[in-house]
């Protein structure tokens, strides 16, 4: 599918702090016809003012600063209801049932299959 201009394209926000992964998602999501916002951090993510402007969260579950499922609480708390997807490369049941419990869209596991991750956006 040819990208859509960044203008009219669907805004994902993506959190991880591996920058590797980040650019990669990036460049994948991207592809898939979507402009993205990537953030190293939870914080930068709470701080950022487009938020209104993002249809979907990719949150990676282990972050430097907080756990994914922490980050998305918070926006809960403050009324940001955005379907989010969650990414892990550390996968057991716990993790994926927090991730139900935290109201995941989807729950992906690294490395990342691109046709999935462009199904579950």
């Amino acid at each position: 599918m040819p990208a859509l201009p960044a203008d009219t394209a669907t805004l994902v926000s993506r959190v991880d702090d591996d920058a590797s992964v980040r650019r990669a998602l990036q460049r994948l999501v991207e592809s898939a016809g979507f402009a993205v916002e990537t953030f190293a951090s939870g914080r930068q993510l709470l701080d950022f003012g487009g938020l209104a402007r993002t249809a979907c969260l990719v949150i990676d579950v282990h972050l430097g600063d907080m756990i994914g499922f922490e980050l998305r609480r918070t926006l809960i708390t403050g009324g940001v209801r955005i379907p989010t997807i969650f990414i892990t490369a550390y996968d057991d049941e716990a993790t994926h049932q927090c991730a139900k419990r935290a109201g995941a869209v989807s729950y992906l596991t690294k490395p990342l299959d691109g046709q999935v991750l462009a199904w579950a956006l």
